[in-house]
């Protein structure tokens, strides 16, 4: 591999136009096409083989044209001190604006208060809801504002009106918080290449890489059902890659050229040592993304795939694109140890033998690895402690901030029927080939009447065939709670003791239902997916590697890593701790996919820092060094620019933080907690320690393993036969321009 990198490194240098005029066309392709698509909505949230699902998919066969996936609003109106609902004045306000909102264009149904039931028992507060046609994130502006001013033409008569639901969705903004990110990795880019020129060729690639791939994205949202959330996420991981893996080129050309070699020879080889950690390190992230598929939900295996596709388009960029600017860039990129003008004035580097931060850690960890190895892993189980108490959930209108609308709307709510109220349940009873279906219906209702938490069954709501039919059963408990859980597997139960006297089919769904159903599958396909993402990520690196016990010690370092970082996760957004600072406005359950999800892009950047870490050792014991002074050797050459891609991937990931919608909020400091312990406690303090204290143990591999994998060349042993002819090439070139 390391041999056709090389080439590869080579002919891009050379070829420089051709590569770039390449990348750019792709660009302005995936940009036209994304110009041209029509804007992304919420991807439809499906969840199979789970019974919600498949009440939910029975509702739209039995009750067709009911617009089961349209927006809904719930305009909540609270009368003032002292007065009722059903005062007169504030019974004409509500009834004006029910009559204004059932003239809207995309209205389907507006129910009156006051002949739906929607008054509370005191009188203070009452509801309507509002159905529309097309899904939330559908919905034309329009519609969107005249709801707004049907509100405040309400408010204006002297009541309290707040609206919840999904018609006020809009696509997440991510904020300014991120440029700051970017604003960050790129001083951390300048202070660890020395160069501007240098720390702008990764940012501008890796821009280049996200622009791609979120066109891309973009321009296919709607033809594969696309949620506008998985730009974001695609966006997050490509930029961190993309910034890293430039990196880590950059940074290797530049050592080789301190080498004395000339700049084309230079490109090739860093592309053929660097570039090959680079592969694999991709491949760890690919195969981590793509493996959520596994979990059996929709939009997760797109989210996967989707961020999978921009690091497989960061890895190409940075095998073939990195090399082309450098071309370009000719003599303004210096070597290792100088500075530019701008920065030091282009001084050589200092030949001093004064060893570096690197060399000096590294030394010390090897002198003590015991106690550091000791230190690191009380540190990180300290830190995970919290993810003991994890509640998994989705976000609701209960998850708002208290100052927007649709929060207000749920307190509201909550206030007047009862905290049950927000979290109804929809019980459908399938009669279908049964002899008296009205009757099922009825046992139905009276079995779930005789269970506890229940505030309220509404009666039987059968459709016109009169087989099928919806019970809505409001509980005594809030959505999230244990107690509303314990309701819905209540409900099931009493539906197989019906099942078994009538044959018909009782099946509960709704959103709490919903919400349920994903967080046990998601619970459930957690230990498969481990093993597979951690099986093969292992099998692969032993095959770097050529080892048995450094793919073992890096996967059981990631495990350390990420129970650390669910574990500040929870004391964020569960607890409450540093939430002002974190800017979380309200604690609670931690959205249900945020696990896997961690598991799954945490371990393919952790991986990321192994195999440009440990690499670097491995090809000093190669190359006949001590176990021990080849750790520190490797620490010597890899350390600063592995702390300064670290420093990076947290800025950009802590960018998203800033993010209005909770969940990529949530990801942004769940991924960027993860790096920091991952890169600064696992690989920095724990990775040396344990190879220490291993020593040669540490490279130990069955002869009959090593007759068997394929020899990948990571450390690049075979360039040193492309060296020599390299060198008679440049000679040749001089002899010919003398």
């Amino acid at each position: 591999m390391a041999t056709f990198l090389y080439r590869l490194g080579r002919f891009s240098f050379r070829k420089r136009h051709v590569v770039a005029l390449f990348w750019v066309a792709l660009l302005a392709l995936a940009g036209a096409g994304a110009a041209g698509a029509p804007a992304a909505g919420n991807s439809s949230f499906s969840i199979p083989g789970t019974e919600a699902q498949k009440a939910f998919d029975l509702l739209d066969e039995r009750f067709p044209g009911a617009s089961a996936d349209g927006a809904t609003a719930r305009v909540v109106f609270k009368a003032p001190d002292g007065q009722k609902m059903t005062d007169p004045g504030n019974k004409a306000a509500v009834q004006d604006t029910v009559d204004e909102l059932s003239g809207g264009a995309e209205v389907t149904q507006v129910t009156d208060p006051y002949q739906g039931g929607g008054v509370s028992q005191d009188g203070t507060v009452a509801y309507a809801s509002v159905t529309y046609e097309v899904p939330g994130m559908e919905l034309e502006e329009s519609s969107r504002e005249a709801l707004k001013a049907a509100a405040e033409d309400a408010r204006d008569s002297g009541l309290t009106v707040e609206i919840g639901g999904d018609a006020l969705q809009a696509v997440p903004e991510t904020g300014s918080a991120e440029i700051i990110g970017i604003g960050v990795a790129a001083v951390v880019l300048v202070i660890t290449l020395g160069s501007l020129l240098a720390a702008g060729l990764p940012l501008l690639t890796a821009i280049v890489g996200v622009g791609i791939g979120v066109a891309t994205i973009t321009a296919l949202a709607s033809t594969l059902d696309l949620g506008s959330t998985t730009s974001i996420l695609a966006s997050m991981i490509g930029l961190a890659v993309g910034i890293d893996y430039a990196l880590f080129v950059v940074s290797r050309y530049r050592a080789e050229l301190a080498e004395g070699r000339e700049r084309e020879e230079a490109a090739g080889r860093a592309v053929g040592t660097a570039g090959s950690a680079v592969v694999f390190a991709g491949l760890t992230v690919v195969i981590a993304l793509v493996g959520l598929s596994v979990v059996n939900i929709p939009m997760l295996t797109k989210m996967g795939i989707a961020a999978a596709g921009t690091v497989a388009v960061a890895v190409l960029i940075a095998l073939t694109l990195i090399p082309a600017v450098l071309g370009y860039a000719g003599r303004r990129v210096r070597p290792a140890g100088e500075k530019s003008k701008l920065l030091g004035g282009g001084r050589a580097k200092d030949k001093s033998d004064k060893p570096n931060m690197g060399t000096r850690w590294a030394s010390f960890v090897v002198r003590r690895p015991l106690a550091v190895l000791l230190l690191g892993v009380v540190g990180l189980g300290a830190a995970a402690v919290p993810a003991g108490s994890l509640e998994l959930g989705l976000p609701d209108d209960g998850s708002q901030p208290t100052s927007t609308t649709q929060r207000r709307a749920y307190d509201l709510l909550s206030e007047g029927f009862g905290p049950g109220f927000n979290g109804p349940l929809v019980v459908v009873v399938d009669a279908q080939g049964s002899d008296d279906p009205q009757a099922v219906f009825q046992q139905a209702g009276d079995e779930i009447k005789a269970l506890d938490n229940v505030v309220n069954v509404a009666p039987a709501a059968p459709n016109k065939a009169g087989d099928t039919a919806t019970i809505a059963v409001i509980p005594d408990a809030k959505p999230s709670s244990a107690a509303t859980e314990d309701l819905v597997h209540d409900i099931r139960a009493a539906g197989a003791d019906v099942k078994d006297g009538t044959g018909a089919e009782v099946l509960v769904t709704g959103a709490t239902a919903m919400n349920i159903d994903v967080s046990q599958k998601l619970n459930d396909a957690l230990v498969p997916y481990l093993v597979l993402v951690v099986g093969l990520a292992f099998l692969l690196l032993i095959v770097v590697f050529r080892s048995i016990l450094v793919p073992l010690k890096a996967a059981l370092g990631f495990l350390l890593s990420v129970l650390a970082a669910l574990g500040a996760v929870v004391a964020v957004y569960q607890w409450g701790w540093l939430s002002g600072l974190m800017g979380v406005e309200e604690t609670g359950p931690i959205m249900s996919m945020m696990p896997i999800f961690m598991v799954g892009v945490v371990f393919g950047l952790a991986m990321d820092y192994e195999v440009f870490l440990v690499t670097r050792i491995r090809e000093a014991h190669v190359h006949g060094e001590k176990p021990a002074q080849a750790v520190v050797t490797g620490f010597r050459y890899s350390a600063r620019v592995v702390t300064a891609a670290a420093v990076i991937m947290i800025a950009v990931f802590s960018g998203f933080i800033g993010s209005s919608d909770s969940m990529v909020k949530m990801i942004g400091f769940g991924l960027a907690i993860a790096v920091l312990f991952d890169a600064f406690v696992v690989r920095m303090a724990i990775v040396p320690a344990v190879l220490a204290l291993l020593g040669a143990k540490a490279w130990w591999l069955p002869k009959w393993m090593d007759r068997a994998l394929p020899n990948v060349d990571v450390e690049g042993e075979s360039l040193a036969a492309h060296a020599g002819t390299a060198d008679k090439d440049d000679e040749d070139k001089e002899l010919v321009r003398a």
